[in-house]
């Protein structure tokens, strides 16, 4: 008899930290694509492989994410897709929502993603939107895991959840993204994500399973979770949105909206080998973890 390997996110825990995990990205695009996904949403599956590639050197050069979403449930197909386009960094947070008739659209869309005002292509989003990773081509962790929780939270949320294609990081499945501050957790049930869509409604930040601000890179996610979680020691960290921000010119400093500010020393360790998806090679894990927070 054969027996079958352990899933990749049950190889990752319980040692293997979540904070500095989210995958950086200060903009994202996300398409309504119904079905047809690839394993990697522009390898020309769904759009062709002329008009993946390009949108792919669009979406590098202006520093923005590309994700496929649908409804959960596998949504049909109809004549308009959805586009939602957003921007992450503390105090210029923005969400627009429009629809195209032709994926091709989205050449012209990719570009007014960048910092600064909402470019006014789309009806502005007020309440969160919900990604959950549900991309089964990419990796079946994301598909056993994250479909059951999309579903639970439409049941609550309604219009604002959507299932999205590869968020990053399998292993940590299920993985949730929150639009537009770029907020993304993982390892968290159906009850916590609500907590967490929850807090978001309220214009806080939810810390059980909190992975990172995709606006930073892994040690500026590090630092502001380290400081937000002072907040258990008395310190009195708010748990607003923006109530801190993170320059990582040097070593992250933390800067909090009434002047306080921390530096935060972060170091790699060493895990030992296991595999990034299903199915997939044993390699090693170093996560980014703080070693010291100080108030200066």
């Amino acid at each position: 008899m054969t027996i079958a390997a352990p899933i990749c996110s049950a190889l990752s825990v319980p040692e293997e930290p979540l904070p500095g995990t989210a995958a950086a990205a200060p903009g994202y695009v996300c398409l309504e694509v119904p079905s047809g996904w690839g394993r990697d949403v522009l390898d020309g599956t769904a759009l062709g492989t002329e008009l993946a590639a390009e949108l792919s050197v669009r979406a590098d050069r202006a520093g923005v994410r590309v994700l496929f979403i649908r409804r959960p449930g596998r949504d049909v197909e109809r004549p308009a897709r959805t586009v939602l386009i957003a921007r992450t960094e503390p105090g210029g947070t923005w969400c627009e929502r429009l629809e195209i008739t032709e994926p091709a659209e989205l050449l012209d869309v990719v570009p007014r993603v960048v910092a600064g005002p909402a470019p006014g292509l789309g009806s502005a989003v007020t309440d969160p939107i919900v990604l959950v990773c549900a991309h089964g081509k990419r990796d079946q962790c994301c598909a056993v895991q994250g479909r059951p929780i999309a579903a639970a939270l439409a049941e609550q949320f309604g219009d604002t959840v959507w299932e999205c294609s590869h968020t990053g990081g399998h292993r940590f499945a299920p993985s949730m993204i929150l639009l537009p501050t770029g907020y993304t957790y993982g390892r968290l049930d159906a009850a916590h994500s609500a907590d967490a869509v929850r807090a978001a409604v309220a214009g806080e930040v939810y810390l059980p399973g909190l992975r990172g601000r995709s606006t930073w890179t892994a040690a500026g996610q590090v630092a502001e979770i380290a400081v937000r979680e002072l907040d258990a020691a008395g310190s009195e960290v708010a748990p607003g949105i923006d109530t801190v921000t993170v320059d990582e010119a040097a070593a992250p400093i933390v800067r909090h909206r009434d002047g306080r500010t921390w530096r935060v020393d972060v170091e790699e360790h060493e895990l030992p080998p296991r595999p990034a998806s299903c199915g997939a090679a044993p390699k090693p894990v170093r996560p980014v973890i703080a070693s010291k927070v100080t108030a200066l």
